[in-house]
């Protein structure tokens, strides 16, 4: 998946209490009389003073009073329950749409045909906050449960309400700790799990920094972003403690460097870092002057001749 990585990047009732109540049948006078004997009769409609076969007379029974066939709250428990299963199945639906023939799941293919429909670029900073809501394992790659479990976190079952649901994800992305979260999980989302890595490859972490940062971005990461770029040799690889740190980093040194300490526990390539754009910044005051020096001669030149 390293691959898609570097072309992406470079050209989710309360029940009713059941109170059954009972009726007692009356009991039958033991005497009556003729006339009113016929018209007597129990609640259930029947005669109170019928003779079995022994020779007995029926007991009284008691009636249940009809019971409603659901509770209070059953109607709406089943609404739920279809509401459920009719969004899995458009769920289902959508998943299938771009699912790999072979594969059971969204693979590279597919998630451009995903992202066409969604009007959104691979490489936008929307589509790694999907990932992250997804909690995809892997770039361009989004498995069954992934797609499943991050739709019904999102809310969302058609390509119309994932895109209503992009604003809300902006913002709760810009949120600290929401962001310290999609920070930390980009940088296992870079990772080629199927072989094993434990850093990300230089390129891929610079496409990574770009893309996290899009709405928060620091003063000093293009100044980080060119030091990697212009040290290729010295940094094999972006471990997940730097990568971390970096954050931290931002956070706490300020754009001039100046309160920058190596006694501190920071990564050793922050060291390198530091005391390489010390020494760049050195470098360009010292163009600049010169270039100063040099045009104020130029004008100190041409007001000699023009008196």
């Amino acid at each position: 998946m390293g691959q898609c990585v570097t072309k992406c990047k470079n050209p989710s009732s309360t029940l009713g209490s059941k109170n059954g109540e009972r009726e007692s049948g009356s009991k039958s006078h033991s005497k009556r009389s003729a006339v009113h004997k016929d018209d007597h009769t129990s609640a259930c409609g029947k005669s109170s003073g019928d003779i079995l076969v022994n020779g007995t007379k029926k007991a009284d029974t008691s009636v249940e009073s009809s019971q409603p066939s659901t509770f209070p709250g059953d109607t709406k428990k089943d609404s739920v329950s279809s509401a459920e299963e009719s969004s899995l199945q458009r769920i289902g639906e959508l998943f299938r749409r771009y699912k790999d023939e072979r594969e059971d799941a969204i693979l590279e293919e597919g998630m451009e045909r995903f992202c066409n429909d969604l009007c959104v670029d691979p490489t936008e900073f929307k589509v790694l906050v999907l990932a992250w809501k997804f909690q995809a394992a892997t770039m361009c790659k989004f498995t069954r449960k992934e797609f499943f479990e991050g739709c019904k976190a999102i809310n969302a079952d058609s390509i119309d309400g994932i895109c209503a649901r992009f604003p809300s994800l902006l913002n709760e992305a810009k949120q600290e700790d929401k962001f310290k979260d999609l920070y930390r999980f980009t940088f296992q989302f870079g990772l080629d799990s199927e072989e094993g890595q434990r850093s990300l490859h230089r390129e891929i972490a610079i496409a990574l920094w770009k893309l996290v940062f899009t709405q928060n971005k620091p003063p000093i990461l293009d100044q980080w972003i060119h030091f990697l770029v212009e040290n290729p040799s010295g940094i094999k690889g972006i471990s997940r403690d730097t990568w971390n740190m970096f954050l931290n980093f931002t956070q706490v040194i300020g754009p001039d460097l100046s309160n920058y300490s190596e006694d501190e526990a920071w990564p050793s390539l922050f060291d390198t870092f530091v005391e390489w754009e010390m020494e760049r910044r050195k470098k360009e005051e010292e163009t600049k002057c010169i270039a100063s020096s040099d045009t104020e001669g130029l004008c100190t030149e041409e007001q000699t001749y023009s008196i």
